[in-house]
């Protein structure tokens, strides 16, 4: 799951525009309803920024404001984009358009390719590694695998950021990117590589924005026809957008400033591929009017997990730093991370799999426990040691779950049942949806208990339990679905890449576990030369390493894991040393020297329709004080509470636990956790100072107008001491 707020698998369609926003925090609020007009959205991790921006366009749908074929969302991978199809979907938006900038660019290019340049467009290739290696036989240049690999990297960089062949040898040393081979060279292959693709009558990933880019400058008649069919657009993971892609969007967006972006400086990990934070840092400069919205509020992550992960960036250096965001746990406390240091590499890997073993043992789902790793080559070690542990797992970034052959043949198999299962005599003795989806994967090998060991039987046993996982939560949700309707569910999921989660242990890179969560995380090798990784040289490229330690970190919801191994491998010289980021975080060291980076707190900055040039000064804000003993208060929940923890509550007791009751019963048939109601901080605050009126309950923090609208003839009447029956027939 990679929502940072848990919620049912398939919620019910909320029945207004108004219920839409039923749950949000005030800024997610915020970022919902600021409908007009240049909107910055700037998101911590696991702070809710999908819920924000998907809410928002639902909500704009369900108000009249937004039609649902007029916007388009854009983000930067099918996962992503498939999740936000499925949630607005269940939002009650249908229709949509929610794509990567690719595959919205693709879309366009088809179209207009007859009428802008005439003739079939050429073939999309989606491996270009080939064809460099051409190109390198071409300059009679000999190149190996890891060479072939590096030189691709260059040539995607260079189109991403819009430099052609003669320009890449200053470019690249402007950018202080090391070349993987004589810069001269590069642009020689580059441009040989350019001369296979025309002979051949191929293009590329990046040949689809730079050619829709070409286009829509050259054919203003096109660039109006796309302007008058998106007139809303929404960017997720702007922190991410390219030189190229931010051309692309502001070709869509034309004179317009209809648009909302949605990012976090300080997950800045795609550099090498020419991402770039600039263009979400400078928002307010190009906007001087827009809504600048931060979310802060940590829903994901204990106090622990938070505490460290602000911990990383407190002695981070350089522009994003300067932006960064200071994340506010709010959840219960959890357990203090775990460091731990092994002599070697596989005593590592043998420890981490020996406590995922007991943790799954313990009851501890396999699916919510993930080993994160800074290079892919790292894996080859936890996936033998897991194997010996008898614990099972899976690679991120493998074969896509819905192109595996097995559930290839459970999907035909299923679909073969909701055609003809009155003459399928598996199914004469099963009447409920969960039953026929085990008695037709049965024959496809599922088995109510998983096969001893690990290996493939066990990976094909265990994409089978998702499916039948997966139909459980189906018909839980909805206890009327037929057989049909899972079939049609699945291939929707199919179409979005958004598969169901299988029961083993995640082992993944740092940069693909990027949007992903779970409740344990162990990171390891977090030792120096591998974080950061030994070719970070510049200061620029050690912060990004820093930023992925950090991504690495706020993946974890309350269990977290911190190895290092002072050797590569057994009997090894003990060279290593931690990583220099857990410097004054871990237990026994000490704080690297430095500047320290302020933080960004929450909050809420409007633009002023119109202006342009500098940003609007930002209002000064009056200190909390406690009402108790005067001191300033700065912790989110004591500034609720309008006093210091420590310091004498006069709270009604009796009151709060009516409150409580109240606040369960509300939860219960409005079907969100209760906390969406009102958190135990408000109700503490409610019962220390009990309201008379609308007006003084108004001013209790966490109450705000639509809470009050709702919640409040309810809270005055506990509070006058009525029964709510009273209350209503008094009314």
């Amino acid at each position: 799951m990679t929502a940072a707020t848990h919620s049912t698998l398939f919620p019910q369609v909320p029945d207004s525009a108004d219920a839409v926003l039923e749950g949000l925090d005030p800024e997610q609020r915020e970022v919902a309803t600021a409908l007009h007009g240049p909107v910055c959205v700037l998101a911590g991790a696991g702070t809710g920024k999908t819920r924000a921006i998907t809410h928002r366009i639902a909500y704009g749908v369900r108000a009249g404001i937004l039609h649902p074929s007029s916007v388009l969302a854009v983000t930067f991978t099918n996962r992503a984009a498939g999740e936000m199809r499925g949630r607005l979907r269940q939002l009650g938006a249908a229709g949509v358009q929610a794509r990567t900038f690719h595959s919205a660019a693709l879309r366009q290019l088809q179209y207009f390719w007859p009428k802008a340049i005439g003739g079939a467009m050429p073939r999309l290739v989606d491996r270009k590694i080939q064809l460099v290696a051409d190109a390198a036989a071409a300059c009679r240049i000999r190149l190996d695998r890891g060479e072939l690999r590096d030189v691709t990297a260059e040539i995607e960089w260079s189109k991403v950021t819009q430099t052609v062949p003669a320009d890449y040898a200053p470019a690249a040393a402007k950018a202080g990117r090391e070349s993987p081979r004589d810069p001269a060279e590069i642009a020689q292959l580059y441009a040989a590589y350019e001369d296979v693709k025309r002979e051949r009558s191929v293009i590329d990933f990046e040949d689809v924005l730079l050619l829709t880019v070409a286009v829509l400058q050259d054919r203003h008649d096109i660039a109006e026809q796309i302007r008058a069919q998106y007139q809303h657009f929404v960017v997720d993971e702007y922190q991410d957008v390219s030189p190229l892609q931010q051309r692309l969007l502001e070709l869509w967006l034309g004179e317009r400033d209809s648009l909302c972006v949605v990012g976090d400086a300080s997950q800045t990990i795609y550099s090498f591929t020419g991402a770039t934070p600039d263009h979400l840092l400078d928002f307010r400069t190009r906007h001087p009017g827009a809504t600048v919205v931060k979310l802060v509020r940590d829903y994901r992550s204990t106090p622990q997990v938070v505490h460290l992960a602000n911990g990383l960036l407190a002695q981070a250096r350089g522009r994003a730093a300067d932006h960064r965001l200071e994340l506010v746990s709010q959840r219960p406390a959890g357990p203090e991370p775990v460091y731990a240091e092994y002599t070697d590499e596989p005593a590592e890997a043998e420890g981490a799999a020996r406590r995922i073993r007991e943790l799954v043992d313990s009851g501890v789902p396999a699916s919510e426990i993930a080993v994160l790793f800074r290079t892919n080559a790292q894996s080859e070690t936890y996936e033998q040691a897991l194997a010996d542990a008898a614990v099972p797992y899976q690679l991120r970034g493998a074969e896509r779950f819905f192109d595996r052959p097995e559930v290839r043949k459970a999907g035909i198999a299923l679909r073969g049942a909701a055609r003809f299962g009155g003459n399928d005599s598996l199914l004469d003795d099963v009447v409920d949806l969960p039953s026929q989806v085990r008695a037709v994967l049965s024959g496809e090998g599922w088995t109510t208990q998983p096969p001893a060991g690990s290996g493939a039987v066990r990976e094909r046993w265990e994409s089978l339990a998702a499916l039948v996982n997966l139909a459980q939560d189906f018909a839980a949700a909805r206890p009327a679905a037929t057989l049909a309707d899972l079939v049609a569910e699945l291939d929707e999921r199919a179409n979005a890449q958004h598969a169901p989660t299988v029961q083993g242990v995640t082992l993944a890179s740092l940069h693909s576990a990027k949007g992903l969560e779970w409740d344990v995380v162990f990171l390891v090798g977090v030792a120096e030369g591998m974080m950061p990784i030994t070719y970070a040289k510049t200061d620029e490229q050690i912060e990004e390493e820093r930023r992925l330690l950090y991504v690495g970190v706020t993946r974890a919801r309350e269990h977290l894991h911190v190895s290092w191994a002072l050797s590569r491998s057994p009997g090894g010289r003990p060279s290593r040393r931690p990583s220099r980021f857990l410097d004054g975080l871990r237990p026994g060291s000490t704080a690297t020297a430095g500047r320290t980076a302020a933080g960004g707190a929450g909050g809420i900055e409007r633009g002023i329709p119109g202006t342009r040039g500098s940003t609007p000064k930002r209002a000064q804000r009056v200190p909390a004080r406690c009402r108790v003993c005067g001191r300033t208060l700065t912790d989110p929940g004591e500034m609720k509470l309008m006093r210091c923890d420590d310091c004498p509550s006069d709270m009604n007791e009796g009151l709060y636990e009516r409150l409580r009751e109240w606040r369960a019963d509300q939860a219960r048939s409005s079907g969100q956790p209760a906390f969406c109601v009102f958190t135990d901080r408000t109700l503490m605050a409610i019962a220390e100072s009990p309201p008379d009126d609308e007006r003084e309950l108004a001013r209790i923090p966490g109450v705000g107008m639509r809470k009050l609208t709702r919640y409040g003839a309810d809270v005055l009447a506990i509070c006058a001491g009525q029964s709510l029956a009273e209350s209503t027939d008094h009314d």
